[in-house]
């Protein structure tokens, strides 16, 4: 195959007497195209601007103001707490009273950056009209973005403190959990502290409200990394049944969350 000329195209080439040194070509033949000057064997050559081939530089042409990465001190941030990552799935069991429904929720999302988490719940036996539900959940987690206290979804300090004791690793928080300037780090610890917020019903968001089951409400959740183990206990202000409680395993999975490729 032949080698393309690295010369300008005649056809694209116009000897222009007519041009100054350092100023921009005006042929008379060509008024309506942007034109500069080139200076090539001591002859000012027109040539469409439009048309100029873009300089890529080489790898060995870089400067030293050219800012390289240096990938060995990179990484990709961390998108897990555990268990907790996109992918997982817990399965176990809400407790209401004397009923028990299976439960299965998977993990869509996980953002640390924004302290925030995602996924689906099913359950099973709930209603006799939906014999299974599955709803959509956001949840925050708790940490430097997210306290302890709620202050929304119609709940007050005294409700936090009411679930939030039925952990027993929280005890130790009991008496500052609530006071300014307390802040909790999950990513150093065993347990990590959430709050399940169900959004809408899977598929038809247009649900709102079934009877005999709700989603008004919300969890008080506490995940221990070392058991990966969540308990958690449901509130909603107009439930009768307080402290629903909600245990879940994790399932063992056979593939990776996440890799990075270097």
């Amino acid at each position: 195959m032949p080698i393309p000329s690295t010369t300008l195209d005649q056809d694209r080439n116009i000897k222009c007497p007519s041009c100054q040194d350092n100023q921009p070509c005006a042929h008379p033949k060509h008024p309506k195209r942007q034109a500069v000057v080139f200076h090539q064997d001591d002859q000012h050559i027109w040539h469409d601007k439009s048309k100029r081939r873009r300089r890529i530089p080489l790898l060995n042409s870089r400067t030293d103001e050219d800012v390289w990465v240096d990938l060995s001190e990179k990484r990709i941030q961390n998108s897990r707490l555990g268990a907790l990552y996109a992918g997982s799935q817990f399965k176990g069991l809400q407790t209401c009273g004397s009923s028990s429904y299976e439960v299965v929720v998977d993990i869509q999302r996980v953002d640390l950056n924004e302290s925030m988490l995602s996924g689906y719940l099913n359950i099973k036996g709930l209603t006799t009209e939906f014999p299974e539900l599955t709803t959509y959940f956001e949840g925050e987690i708790i940490g430097p973005k997210h306290s302890f206290l709620t202050r929304k979804w119609q709940t007050q300090q005294i409700i936090d403190r009411r679930h939030w004791e039925r952990f027993d690793s929280f005890k130790p928080y009991l008496e500052i959990f609530n006071r300014d300037g307390f802040v909790y780090d999950p990513t150093n610890k065993d347990f990590v502290y959430m709050r399940w917020k169900e959004q809408f019903l899977v598929p038809d968001h247009r649900v709102h409200t079934i009877d005999g089951a709700s989603f008004a409400g919300f969890y008080y959740i506490c995940y221990q990394r070392s058991t990966n183990k969540i308990i958690g206990f449901y509130y909603f202000r107009h439930h009768t049944e307080l402290f629903q409680e909600l245990s879940l395993d994790y399932v063992e999975q056979r593939c990776f969350g996440s890799f990075e490729l270097r």
